[in-house]
């Protein structure tokens, strides 16, 4: 028998750092669900941050490191840290990292060299994992502004989108399919972009693999009509907070995704 086990974990870009995030977590409607934090200030220029909420009761923390990406040829070049935090669930290891990659600014060609060494260092971050855990149990989360059968993705990453092929040591990437089928995140001139992805280990994947009780059971997008525009040139398009310096009071230019994990009952 199985029972599921849902965890939120969320991402979150931040301009003004702890400030914000702690307003957000005693927020009246997830005040009493005692969300911690995890997060460091990060060199972006905008002052963009990331960060990682958790609950004590589903996931006991460890540790946690930011990693900064840099680029050798461009010694302007200031953006995210990629968040690696570490800690159990249920007593077995779990290992997070979040990232938002840099952005298509300049143009998806110009911009894409900085997001390929951005994937660069998500796979050093888990080779790292990996050399003392070889079948460590890593998801890998965040804004990537790049779509799940990007170069960036599917070649420097190695995502595999079928589970059903999924070799050991390969990650799964579980958006690629919602890609495929015409669901996103953001739209932009009516073309929808998957940017918002998780990715797993292939422990979390395999069938009867002896490394983990866990198993990833699905990876959605929510799209609730509510977080949809509802009139104007941005109807059915995420709500945004902003059009330009115009105030719409919407939440996000992106719909949020999430995933769940199953365990064998005992």
């Amino acid at each position: 028998m199985w029972f599921l086990f849902s965890v939120v974990f969320v991402q979150i870009g931040v301009a003004y750092g702890q400030q914000l995030i702690d307003g957000l977590v005693a927020m009246p409607s997830i005040k009493g669900r005692n969300y911690k934090i995890v997060h460091y200030d990060s060199p972006d220029r905008r002052g963009v941050d990331v960060a990682l909420l958790y609950q004590e009761k589903y996931f006991q923390y460890e540790s946690s490191a930011p990693f900064t990406l840099k680029d050798s040829n461009d010694t302007t070049f200031y953006t995210r840290d990629q968040l690696l935090v570490n800690g159990k669930i249920g007593g077995e290891n779990f290992h997070f990292i979040v990232a938002h990659w840099p952005s298509r600014r300049g143009g998806e060609r110009r911009s894409r060299p900085k997001r390929m060494l951005a994937a660069q260092l998500g796979m050093s971050i888990m080779d790292s994992i990996r050399k003392s855990e070889p079948n460590a149990k890593i998801i890998y989360m965040g804004d990537l502004n790049d779509d799940p059968v990007s170069y960036s993705i599917k070649n420097v990453m190695a995502t595999e989108g079928d589970i059903t092929k999924v070799q050991a040591g390969q990650l799964y990437n579980p958006m690629e399919k919602l890609f495929l089928q015409g669901i996103g995140t953001l739209a932009w001139r009516d073309s929808w972009n998957l940017f918002d992805q998780f990715m797993c280990t292939s422990p979390l994947v395999e069938t009867g693999s002896e490394f983990s009780s866990y198993k990833l059971f699905k990876a959605k997008v929510f799209n609730a009509a509510y977080l949809k525009g509802a009139t104007g040139s941005f109807a059915g398009y995420p709500f945004r907070t902003y059009v330009g310096s115009n105030w719409q009071g919407g939440f996000s230019d992106h719909f949020p995704v999430y995933l769940y994990l199953i365990k064998e009952k005992q």
